[in-house]
């Protein structure tokens, strides 16, 4: 081999070993990891890996240290730090705007999730379980009148969450076609100007809802908003707006993602659905474990705004870190056999929802919701199963939540 061949073949595999080891990348099977994030995975707990424009990131896959860190006033979501991590180029072409909740830091964060923090209660999730369970059967009586067969995803798993957050803020349901469809455009573009113009319709639409509950108030949390805070000025319209965007869109989002990959997955493990449905007290065990196994928000990004030291690694200011939840939750040293369902472990550390202070404010409505659906969808429907060869049903890409894009099924 001349030396010229030589070079030629190493740079071609040094950039291949790149690629793989890039960030994110998209999953062969719907419910497992990457499976070129092999190598981060026996990398744990914290390693480098590269994002679309070769800037070099820290990706935490250790559990202890991802939820130590995670809890770390050091790092920060603000998205409009230069430093900020850029995972993607629709993501770099949209325009940075701090979000509420999601893209600020305490003290200004803690301040706006005390507005919220009662809506979003164990008890208020808990009051809400009998409307969610007759959305539930209305949905499922629906399918059952038009035959034998639906495409699940539009007929069941994305119509109950919308559902759900529709009366917890006050929105109308018979508005549904629009937020959806600007909630797709906004989370998934494909271009700049799709998000752009979907994130600038939904808060439009808000604005104008808003302005209707001035004037004739509804008892959701957008009307608790005006009512309490902005008739005191301490929140404007636009404030309540965003708010209401955010919520509206993760309210609907990432349910509905763990609905329809939930019932996959569960169709794909015969034996653990034949367990669950011989024992039903094991479900709340089973959508834990689920949420764990599944990791749809996989990927959470920060930037350091100090330097941190974690397991012998320094992390730099103005380092951006990134957060695989699918490997994060996989963590071998805490999860025993971390690549199979067991309703048995004790699954509820996961941090499929995040933690510290940005731990998810609507957890305990997601898990009421997943409760309901999943347990009454194969109650009611014992021959439920895919209606395609799994290979062939369509999952969404690795830059956005995971899930399903459609799940044709028959029972």
């Amino acid at each position: 081999m001349t030396e010229a061949k030589a070079k030629a073949e190493a740079e071609a595999g040094a950039e291949a070993g790149a690629k793989a080891a890039a960030f994110p990348q998209d999953r062969s099977c719907p419910y497992h990891p990457p499976v070129g994030y092999r190598q981060f995975r026996d990398a744990r707990p914290i390693t480098r890996t590269t994002l679309f424009d070769g800037r070099p990131v820290w990706l935490v896959t250790g559990h202890p240290e991802a939820r130590a860190l995670l809890a770390d006033g050091r790092l920060s979501t603000d998205v409009e730090n230069e430093a900020f991590p850029v995972p993607t180029p629709l993501f770099r072409d949209v325009s940075r705007r701090r979000t509420p909740l999601l893209g600020v830091d305490d003290p200004e964060h803690n301040a706006q999730r005390r507005m919220l923090i009662p809506a979003f209660s164990l008890k208020r999730a808990g009051a809400m379980r009998p409307r969610i369970q007759a959305t539930v059967d209305r949905l499922i009586d629906g399918m059952v009148a038009r035959g034998d067969r639906a495409e699940l995803v539009g007929a069941f798993a994305l119509p109950v969450p919308s559902s759900v957050i529709c009366e917890l803020l006050g929105v109308p349901y018979d508005d549904h076609d629009l937020f959806e469809e600007q909630s797709r455009r906004m989370l998934r573009g494909p271009r700049a100007a799709d998000v752009e113009d979907a994130r600038e319709g939904l808060l439009s639409y808000l604005r104008d809802l808003i302005d209707a509950k001035r004037a004739r108030p509804g008892d959701g949390l957008l009307d608790e908003l005006v009512g309490e805070h902005l008739a005191a000025g301490r929140l404007s319209v636009e404030e309540i707006a965003r708010f209401g965007l955010i919520l509206l869109v993760a309210g609907h989002e990432t349910t509905s993602n763990m609905i329809s990959l939930g019932v996959f997955t569960l169709l794909r493990h015969p034996e653990q659905l034949a367990q669950l449905r011989a024992d039903p007290a094991l479900l709340p065990a089973a959508v834990e474990e689920l949420m764990r196994f599944l990791s749809i928000a996989d990927g959470m990004l920060r930037v350091a705004v100090d330097d941190i030291d974690v397991a012998g690694t320094v992390i730099r200011k103005d380092d951006g870190v990134i957060f695989p939840t699918s490997l994060i939750n996989r963590d071998d040293t805490v999860y025993a056999h971390p690549d199979t369902l067991d309703w048995h472990r004790p699954a509820r550390h996961h941090v499929a929802f995040g933690f510290g202070i940005h731990q998810c404010l609507g957890q305990n409505l997601a898990r009421a919701e997943l409760e309901i659906a999943l347990g009454t969808l194969f109650r009611r429907l014992p021959g439920l199963r895919l209606a395609a060869p799994a290979e062939r049903i369509p999952f969404k890409p690795g830059d956005t939540i995971q899930g399903m894009l459609e799940l044709p099924v028959a029972w």
